[in-house]
């Protein structure tokens, strides 16, 4: 079987957060997907081992922010890469708290969903919540940000804990070299910096090669410093 093959399904990209209390957290998802249309209900995947899965599960409320196609790596690796457990993910962040007390993500999105929890499936690794739609907004006109969008011009990875994630295969030995020269892997996220591709969010021009790279410059999902990268054999 050719697990590849589920990369061909659809999928957008977005922020869902949900409180707990007086806290609030957000992760970074896609499968996210409307169900019905009359009452309004969406269904989302949350993998059991995450924060948001327990907010979620205490707190019966969600919302749903939706990436734009200008959203920054940063944005995405902070919500996608880092751990709530650790840190604050909305500190320095663009948002507001909705009707569910969810916080709304403004930055970087064209727009967000708010639900209530109706009805909960055990997916073994994951959870699938369905939620009743109780507010939604736009916020502009930007195009929203698909998941091949994300990999194939973003150059991201999905998380271990993403229903999407596979284990990346090594390289092969027949590859051409020049396919391979210049090509730097973060250690952290798995993000790799194609020097063909550069990083237009830190305008870093196509053409740049690693050691061109400022020093102070970080990994664009994740902001692992350059010593976390390793090159690509």
């Amino acid at each position: 079987m050719n697990a590849k093959t589920m990369h061909k399904i659809s999928y957008g990209l977005y922020i869902v957060t949900s409180k707990q209390e007086e806290k609030i957290n957000g992760q970074i998802a896609n499968t996210v997907m409307q169900i019905t249309s009359e009452p309004k209900t969406i269904a989302l995947g949350i993998n059991k081992k995450n924060l948001t899965h327990e907010y979620i599960s205490e707190s019966k409320v969600f919302a749903v922010s939706i990436l734009s196609k200008e959203a920054e790596m940063k944005l995405i690796g902070n919500f996608g890469f880092k751990c709530g457990r650790d840190i604050d993910k909305c500190k320095g962040i663009d948002y507001k708290i909705g009707l569910t007390g969810s916080p709304l993500i403004l930055e970087g999105t064209v727009g967000y969903i708010e639900a209530e929890v109706i009805d909960i499936f055990d997916c073994g690794t994951h959870t699938l919540f369905i939620g009743k739609v109780i507010d939604a907004e736009i916020l502009n006109d930007k195009e929203p940000m698909t998941y091949a969008y994300y990999h194939e011009i973003k150059g991201g990875k999905s998380p271990k804990n993403a229903p999407t994630y596979l284990k990346e295969e090594e390289p092969s030995k027949e590859l051409d070299e020049t396919q391979k020269i210049g090509k730097y892997e973060c250690t952290v996220c798995g993000y790799v910096y194609d020097p063909k591709k550069g990083d237009p969010d830190s305008d870093i021009k196509p053409g740049t090669s690693f050691d061109e790279l400022p020093d102070d410059w970080t990994c664009p999902i994740c902001g692992a410093k350059k010593d976390a990268f390793k090159k690509i054999e």
